[in-house]
């Protein structure tokens, strides 16, 4: 090639990237360089979730990270640090026993209404508060968005994992309370985690849909905490499943999260293994419903920095 043809045919390149091929003959510098992304338009596809996943897993170290930095900064300057991830559903239990147990009465099976209650507000709390950190997170740090490149989902999912840290530091305390009534543990017990993987997968779905909304339309923050009152009331937090009429059961039943609490509070307060028909049926939800918020994400994730 001719010197003079040089520019011709590094015409389009970025500046830094013509440098380095001009003074590499092979192509490559002896310091790394960076690679460009090229985000192209809008796409709500099924190679969209594929190519979305691919960058998701060569992004996981900074998932780790970000995670990390959520729990690090969360409690930080405050008295009681950690304590607060177990206050919460305490001082929730605290009311709704003193409502459902001395106002008026719940079935429990013979179970005391308080750790009934706490079974409930353990699974519950960490799905609405994940949802609800995730969702104000996009809109928190601007700056992440519009200065670097890195897969968008990352942020809501690092709020989710910080949400499981809360989680088992509350069920220290139920673990306590269960030796408390002398609520002896059986084997189903470990049904528990794939319910709890149920549950915190349809999180991320409900998560990241509404994080992409609230991008645009910031109406949905304010609406969210409404939302998620209303549908704590309309799943078996506070009451059993048996209060639920048996010609709405079926119907009730359609909600994953319903489906979770319940079989959860089951499988650690009575020892049953959970219904796997509703189970799956809730898995089969689940599937579908993450991979349409994650195509719907990503076919999101082109324009938020314009719009945020």
């Amino acid at each position: 090639m001719r010197s003079e043809d040089a520019p011709i045919a590094m015409r389009g390149v970025a500046p830094q990237a013509a440098d380095l091929l001009s003074n590499d003959p092979g192509g490559r510098s002896e310091s790394s360089s960076r690679r460009i992304r090229i985000i192209g338009p809008p796409a709500f596809s099924a190679g969209a979730v594929f190519s979305g996943l691919r960058a998701l897993i060569q992004y996981s170290d900074l998932l780790y990270v970000l995670s990390l930095f959520r729990l690090n900064i969360r409690y930080k300057q405050s008295i009681l640090g950690w304590a607060w991830a177990a206050l919460q559903p305490l001082a929730l239990m605290a009311i709704y026993t003193f409502v459902f147990a001395h106002v008026t009465k719940v079935n429990t099976d013979g179970t005391p209404y308080s750790v009934f209650v706490f079974a409930g507000l353990l699974p519950w709390i960490f799905f609405s508060s994940s949802i609800t950190n995730a969702v104000h997170g996009m809109v928190a740090y601007p700056s992440l968005l519009t200065k670097m490149y890195f897969p968008r989902e990352i942020i809501p999912l690092s709020y989710l994992a910080a949400g499981v840290a809360d989680f088992l530091i509350s069920s220290v305390i139920l673990a306590g309370m269960l030796a408390y009534y002398r609520i002896a543990p059986t084997w189903n017990l470990f049904y528990g985690i794939p319910i709890l993987v149920i549950l915190g997968a349809f999180a991320a779905a409900i998560a990241l849909f509404f994080a992409a909304v609230h991008v645009r339309f910031r109406d949905v923050g304010l609406a969210l905490p409404f939302v998620l009152q209303v549908w704590m009331f309309a799943t078996p937090v506070v009451y059993s499943l048996q209060a639920v009429p048996a010609r709405f059961r079926r119907l009730y039943l359609f909600d994953p999260v319903a489906v979770a609490i319940d079989s959860f509070r089951g499988a650690v307060l009575y020892g049953r293994a959970p219904d796997a028909r509703m189970l799956a049926v809730a898995a089969g939800e689940m599937i579908v419903g993450l991979t349409l918020a994650y195509a719907y994400f990503k076919s999101s994730e082109a324009t938020m920095a314009d719009v945020i």
